[in-house]
């Protein structure tokens, strides 16, 4: 259960809160619906993001639907505490294309009475956790893991599909590189690639031969 109110209110102490999931499952619009409502409560609020995100805009956070919130733009998680100095909230947006550094200053963050509100995918193209996020979800208080649907089947999905051929684990994108998948349809996509992969290997070694 996601809880905003804290029982002790004596003891001033901060958090974490992960929102995590697939792409076009709704995290950035998450993040920024906590972080307006702060906002509204006259709580002072600072919103970071990865630098290489440009593909809306160079400081807004933008989610899918057009919903934005101004933001910071950093290189690297070691310059957020500088710039979040005095804050109530922090929001960081694509958690998951910072360095491992980004789970310290969260958790440095949180010990120093700050709520930290980060967003970020789970698991990259291929399935896997990526970069710093299980261990921002491990040390977090809250998890809360949102959804897709499915193209494919109108499940729920929560796998990225990347339909661009590209073998990079970092490669910003939109629908025209990724979709949303369930996990019987990812498990299709990926036997399918594997068979096609089989069929062009198969094909040199008979021409060379």
């Amino acid at each position: 259960m996601f809880l905003e109110n804290t029982v002790n209110h004596k003891e001033k102490f901060g958090w974490i809160e992960v929102v995590c999931g697939s792409m076009f499952s709704g995290k950035t619009e998450e993040l920024i619906r906590r972080l307006k409502r702060a906002q509204f409560a006259k709580q002072k609020v600072e919103i970071f993001k990865p630098a290489i995100d440009t593909r809306y805009d160079d400081e807004m956070v933008v989610s899918h639907d057009a919903n934005q919130i101004r933001s910071t733009p950093v290189p690297a998680a070691a310059n957020i505490p500088i710039l979040a100095d005095d804050c109530d909230v922090v929001g960081i947006d694509e958690a998951q294309f910072f360095d491992d550094g980004i789970v310290k200053v969260c958790n440095d963050l949180a010990n120093k009475g700050i709520r930290v509100i980060v967003a970020g995918l789970d698991m990259d193209f291929k399935g896997n956790p990526f970069g710093p996020m299980p261990a921002l979800m491990a040390t977090a208080e809250y998890v809360t893991k949102v959804h897709a649907v499915c193209t494919r089947t109108g499940n729920l999905a929560q796998y990225s599909y990347r339909k661009a051929i590209s073998d990079d684990i970092v490669l910003l994108g939109e629908v025209d590189e990724y979709e949303p998948l369930s996990r019987a349809a990812y498990y299709k996509a990926m036997l399918t690639e594997k068979i096609k992969d089989f069929d062009v290997d198969a094909d040199e070694v008979s021409v060379k031969s």
